[in-house]
């Protein structure tokens, strides 16, 4: 996959951007279908909040609402139950998956069962963008900071290790007094793996391994 890990979505004209680098092709000329999932496993999550999210009237975290060709949803606590063959041919069709936050090993959970994650493994072309949760599913794991929903569906806090680093998401957010950067550096010392500390104005684009950050705020990385 191309994926685009972002902390708050499409926030500024440099992850705008980088997005469409990876697309290849306008934001209008692109089918996207979006993943409301890791939502439902948060404490806070809410079918009004699953709802602003696909209907994109979440200006603060925009992704649904940027112009696209056309947006499905894709709830893949639904797939178990649809024939394979048909909900793998949504996602082929798709040239991005927005994928919203929640929690993230709740959302690993239901990528593994439903068969996505396997899909996705071989299909190196498809686009990935995802928000706070949905870019940490790509990660090792997420650290206990970070288990919204305890005991996790899991047991633990391990994600789909996709890329080798972790992510902690929204730094320094004014109304988020655990996501400083001294909470950061603490989580960080204990990952177990490299790591990035991201806020809301800055996004990772990972192709072919190579990670890129974009940026019009401030980050930090953590090697290990």
């Amino acid at each position: 996959m191309k994926l685009l890990l972002t902390s708050a979505g499409i926030k500024n004209p440099s992850i705008h951007a980088a997005l469409l680098d990876l697309l290849g092709k306008p934001i209008a000329d692109c089918n996207a279908l979006c993943i409301p999932t890791a939502g439902y496993g948060h404490p806070m999550g809410s079918p009004v909040g699953a709802w602003r999210f696909v209907s994109g009237n979440q200006p603060l975290t925009p992704m649904c609402e940027l112009g696209w060709k056309s947006v499905g949803l894709l709830e893949l606590t639904a797939l178990p139950g649809i024939a394979r063959e048909r909900w793998t041919r949504w996602v082929r069709e798709a040239d991005v998956l927005l994928v919203n936050g929640g929690d993230a090993v709740y959302l690993a959970h239901w990528m593994r069962q439903s068969g996505l994650a396997e899909l996705l493994a071989d299909m190196p072309d498809k686009v990935w963008a995802g928000l706070s949760a949905g870019s940490m599913v790509m990660t090792p794991r997420v650290g206990e900071d970070f288990v919204e929903a305890k005991p996790s569906i899991t047991g633990d806090d391990r994600a789909l290790g996709v890329v080798d680093f972790a992510i902690f998401p929204h730094l320094d957010y004014p109304t988020f007094p655990e996501n400083s950067m001294a909470h950061a550096e603490r989580w960080a010392s204990r990952i177990g793996c490299p790591s990035y500390a991201i806020d809301d104005e800055t996004a990772l684009k990972v192709v072919d391994g190579r990670v890129e950050v974009v940026s019009e705020g401030h980050w930090k990385f953590f090697p290990g």
